[in-house]
């Protein structure tokens, strides 16, 4: 290649691909090497550069200034052409996976290009990636040509291509739009300082306000609620808690168990757990449908959260005073203190770092690994315990089921037997008082 047309081919790749010319005149140099090292051999001691501003090549073998001539002749035009597109499509896959490996955690927007079994994959305009049905929100189906907006979960190369891997179930999908729906989290007057997330189901996110006259929460739902709306059709239908944030987990705890009402809270630091203390009519509302509403909130809040009522606790308290006291080695004042840092049941006790054991009771090494592996014995003995009743319920319940639906057949087969009889039907006052009153529909009869 001639001056001219190596200053025009960087320009034009620089341009189209949107590669560095310093990584395109490289490529160009790397080829000519590989070129020569051919015609001269393995061991030949090669050395290219290009001028940057005129495009003149210059080399040396072995010290040896080459022809010019050479360099721009044959082996620049035709041994070296395939190795020149060979550096360039490498140059042009680092520039991909570089720009995107940059937006990691980010959300782009493009359109579903085609969709193949379960994964779709999406045009971002230069190129392609792919959303898998692992990343997909459950439930979600996409059409060719729809756009639609995910985050980049991962970049990484993949031969002479970059695969880009897109989800719609991290946490960081909602925070995007939370930044691109409420102007003050992007001017930074509003801070997300926690979200926990089940796709497709629910979401807690919690906010903080660094000027006190901007309400967090009120600023994220907006005016009737269109920004908050907005979100939520974009995750579809996915519901939405916005939580205010306080560095007081007193005050954190209630706030992420909304909209339960919480009686108290006590924070066991050396279980990290925080026991809710709530009214019987708000215990189901701080659970959560299948404990979905306690389990986001412990994520929320990075703690353990145990719901439960007051006579709940006193029971329990009552039992694991009476369970840690019956351990040989383990006086009932220590047991009372360790009820009194939340450790509630065995299971608990197993896990308790031995150094603190020995300080709160004053006890050896070797009485704290004895203590330890009672309580582990005891905690497998109970755990199989409450298999073997779950298994027993829900046989209980099977049966309950099928004696019902057995039940709920027998009338229906009664009732039908008179109009399949071919026999003469009874005068009206036999029939009255052979025939028990048939039950209503849906009734089960009383059994005699």
């Amino acid at each position: 290649m001639k001056p001219d047309e190596i200053l025009r081919v960087v320009d034009a790749i620089h341009r189209d691909k949107n590669i560095d010319k310093e990584i395109v005149f490289g490529a160009i140099e790397s080829a000519l090497v590989t070129a020569l090292t051919k015609q001269y051999g393995e061991n030949a001691e090669i050395a290219i550069s290009i001028d940057r501003n005129n495009g003149r090549v210059s080399g040396t073998h072995d010290g040896v200034e080459i022809d010019t001539q050479e360099l721009s002749g044959r082996i620049g035009a035709q041994t070296a052409k395939q190795v020149i597109i060979q550096k360039i499509r490498e140059a042009e896959r680092d520039a991909i996976h570089d720009e995107y490996e940059e937006q990691v955690g980010f959300m782009v927007s493009g359109v579903v290009s085609r969709h193949e079994g379960a994964m779709a994959t999406v045009s971002l305009g230069g190129t392609e990636a792919i959303l898998p049905r692992s990343e997909q929100i459950p439930g979600e189906s996409y059409h060719p040509n729809e756009r639609i907006r995910a985050t980049i979960f991962e970049v990484r190369k993949q031969g002479s291509r970059v695969k880009i891997i897109l989800s719609r179930i991290r946490p960081q999908l909602v925070q995007r739009l939370f930044e691109q729906e409420i102007p003050e989290i992007a001017d930074g007057v509003i801070e997300i300082r926690a979200i926990s997330r089940e796709p497709g189901y629910r979401s807690k996110v919690a906010v903080i306000s660094s000027d006190a006259r901007v309400d967090c929460v009120g600023a994220c739902v907006g005016v009737r609620g269109n920004r908050i709306k907005n979100i939520v059709e974009e995750l579809g239908g996915e519901r939405i808690d916005i939580v205010r944030w306080s560095d007081d987990l007193q005050v954190l705890v209630p706030n992420a168990l909304q909209p339960a009402e919480v009686d108290e809270v006590i924070l066991c630091q050396m279980l990290g757990r925080g026991i809710v203390l709530v009214r019987e009519d708000q215990l189901s509302l701080a659970i959560g449908r299948r404990g979905q509403n306690v389990r986001l909130a412990s994520k929320l809040c990075g703690w353990d959260i145990e719901i439960m009522t007051r006579d709940e606790l006193d029971q329990q308290i009552e039992k694991a005073v009476e369970g840690f006291a019956s351990i040989e080695g383990l006086e009932p004042d220590v047991a009372e203190r360790l009820v009194g840092e939340g450790f509630l049941s065995y299971d608990d006790l197993s896990v308790i770092e031995p150094e603190d054991l020995m300080e709160m009771g004053g006890l050896s090494e070797e009485a704290v690994d004895a203590i330890v592996t009672e309580a582990e014995r005891r905690a497998t003995i109970a755990e199989e315990a409450a298999a073997d009743q779950r298994r027993r319920q829900r046989e209980q319940e099977q049966l309950e089921a099928t004696a019902a639906a057995v039940a709920v057949e027998a009338p229906s087969e009664e009732a039908a037997a008179p109009e399949a009889d071919d026999a003469e039907p009874e005068s009206s006052e036999d029939s009255e008082e052979s025939q028990p009153e048939e039950p209503s529909a849906g009734e089960v009869p009383d059994a005699e």
